[in-house]
């Protein structure tokens, strides 16, 4: 048996207990919990307020998931900021487990001092939003949003409309004491919304300044809802050249059922005229075009001395001349034209034109 010294089986008893246990990894040192910097604000106004929207971060900076609440500053100032100008503060929280990245969106909205337009009307208002952890410290602002500081007027009074067979005709109340400011302009502006695919587009603009303004809608589809409304834009030029545009506030919603109830106009120019030397008698009618837009046909008439018009016509027909065959010698006949539309609404009937078949 061979002998192993104490201090040698002391040795050999370290170094297996260090290949068991394995070498230390390297230290982590500790997060400074620094929410990354919003990179996505975005500003929109509309009258005197603003509104902010942004994706709220969920990471440090150190690449650490957000474990504790904190406060996010709002910022604004009149120029670019070197740093945070606060007007406000909201609380922010760590994002839920498991949300989508993108779908923290945030939003605030700030209202403009009256005094602030006065004092700068063709300057610019900037905002940011400093996200900070539970201790108070950030990494930064957020990139600056921007819009125009230029003042907005009241929504117009006495918003009406008038549907008419030439389309749906808007009008309002001019707004009186425009203020006079060099180097901006204010417009109308008018919108539509289709109540059923909620499509909103705008049906027209006007200068203010008009003293009985209106514009007549002709782009929308009969027997359908709509909903309108006003707004007073106000137009700032930039140094660039292009031209940006404030919203006032808007006036009540007007909703307009476009139901057609209007017949196309009354035919005018109807002749008729016999032939039948040689041949089976008949009457040929003719008149002048109709022309609307929704126009399907017409419908002919006809009576005798004492007697009511009947239709004489089985279908609509499609172009302004008729011939009728159902006539007999020495008959005088009155006749007249309807026009029609495609949902069925018959105009007057036109003015009538004699004819008599002479005898065989």
């Amino acid at each position: 048996m061979r002998f192993v010294s104490p201090k040698l089986a002391l040795s050999l008893l370290g170094s297996a207990w260090l290949v068991a246990c394995g070498s230390p990894g390297v230290p982590i040192p500790p997060s400074l919990e620094l929410p990354r910097p919003v990179r996505n604000l975005q500003a929109s106004r509309k009258a005197d307020k603003v509104t902010l929207t942004w994706s709220m971060p969920t990471k440090t900076t150190d690449q650490r998931n957000i474990r504790h609440s904190g406060v996010v500053d709002i910022c604004r100032a009149s120029a670019l900021m070197k740093k945070c100008v606060q007007i406000g503060q909201i609380p922010f929280a760590p994002p839920t487990h498991g949300r989508t990245p993108g779908t923290n969106l945030t939003s605030y909205t700030d209202q403009i001092p009256p005094n602030l337009e006065t004092q700068n009307p063709l300057g610019n208002l900037f905002y940011a939003v400093d996200v900070k952890n539970s201790y108070g410290r950030s990494a930064g602002p957020s990139n600056q949003a921007q819009v125009p500081l230029a003042p907005t007027l009241a929504a117009p009074t006495n918003f009406r409309q008038a549907l008419s067979a030439d389309g749906i005709r808007l009008s309002w109340d001019a707004i009186a004491n425009v203020p006079p400011i060099s180097g901006l302009r204010f417009v109308y502006r008018v919108y539509r919304r289709d109540v059923a695919t909620k499509t909103q587009v705008v049906t027209g603009e006007l200068p203010v300044g008009n003293a009985l303004p209106e514009t007549l809608d002709t782009g929308f589809e009969w027997e359908k809802t709509y909903e309108y409304w006003l707004t007073v834009v106000t137009i700032v030029p930039e140094p660039n050249g292009n031209e940006h545009a404030v919203e006032g506030e808007d006036t009540p919603t007007l909703r307009v059922v476009a139901q057609d109830v209007f017949p196309p106009a009354r035919p005018i120019g109807l002749q008729a005229a016999f032939s039948g030397p040689g041949q089976k008698p008949f009457i040929d009618l003719v008149w002048n075009p109709n022309v609307e837009a929704d126009f399907a046909g017409y419908n002919a008439y006809r009576h005798e001395p004492g007697s009511d018009p009947v239709k004489i016509n089985t279908e609509l027909i499609k172009s302004p001349a008729f011939r009728d065959p159902n006539v007999l010698p020495r008959h005088t006949y009155f006749y007249s034209v309807s026009a029609v539309d495609v949902r069925g609404n018959e105009s007057p009937r036109s003015e009538e034109a004699r004819e008599t078949v002479p005898a065989e």
